[in-house]
């Protein structure tokens, strides 16, 4: 895949992500308006990530990184929950699945998030390596208790790994609806920036810094298993059964 081309998901039928690469950078934007998740959306971000590892280990590249966006207002709302769970096992076995395959993803990864990023969107978000975030509109939010819903275990692993316990407190028993500015002074994000474009050439300026981290090759990958090897474990139990 060169700079001009642009790979899309799913092959035949609506499209719900593009895949456009500019250098090592690898930018995975996400097309279907809220970017609910359901069986398809997941199957093609899955899709996507083999995609970029396959050129990846192909061109042999020293230098990569996969940045995952949305458009306009959303990066993503969450999953569609009519779709979602008219399918039996969509959580233990599609959802989660995606974001344990983010999660341990061998290049780095940085979540773009251009709107609000609500529940499933957040935690997809979470899953990356680093985040920056759009400072003048958009939420980081988990509102299953306001639902009122359950959080699985393995959505609970990933965010209490990855947030300060007071900031984990807030965010998964009062549903805190987080601005970029109190994402930032949380360190659940790394940066932010004003407006869609602003946020995106931020979240390339980081993306590209690390993107020589991908020469450690398939080390990068094992350094995060072993990283996060309870989170993987608890995405992925409901898979095995």
């Amino acid at each position: 895949m060169t700079a001009a081309q642009t790979f899309t998901l799913p092959a035949e039928g609506k499209t719900l992500i593009e895949i456009t690469r500019e250098g090592p950078l690898f930018i995975m934007t996400m097309v279907d308006k809220e970017n609910r998740f359901t069986t398809e959306m997941c199957k093609a971000i899955c899709d996507g990530l083999d995609h970029v590892a396959a050129v990846v280990e192909k061109e042999e590249l020293t230098e990569a990184v996969l940045m995952t966006r949305g458009q306009d207002k959303f990066y993503s709302n969450g999953l569609d929950i009519e779709k979602a769970f008219s399918v039996p096992g969509f959580t233990d076995h599609t959802f989660m699945p995606m974001l344990n395959k983010i999660l341990m993803f061998g290049i780095p990864t940085v979540a773009c998030l251009n709107g609000h990023a609500f529940a499933g969107g957040c935690l997809m978000a979470m899953a990356h390596d680093y985040r920056v975030m759009r400072s003048d509109r958009g939420f980081m939010c988990m509102n299953e208790i306001d639902l009122p819903s359950p959080l699985p275990a393995g959505m609970s692993a990933l965010l209490r790994y990855k947030m300060h316990p007071h900031v984990y407190r807030s965010c998964v028993l009062e549903a805190k609806r987080f601005s970029a500015q109190e994402a930032l002074a949380s360190h659940i994000v790394d940066g932010i920036a004003e407006g869609v474009e602003g946020t995106i050439e931020l979240g390339k300026k980081v993306a590209l810094k690390i993107a020589p981290k991908a020469k450690a090759g398939v080390f990068y990958g094992m350094i995060k298993e072993d990283m996060y090897p309870e989170i993987s474990e608890r995405l992925m139990k409901g898979a095995k059964l």
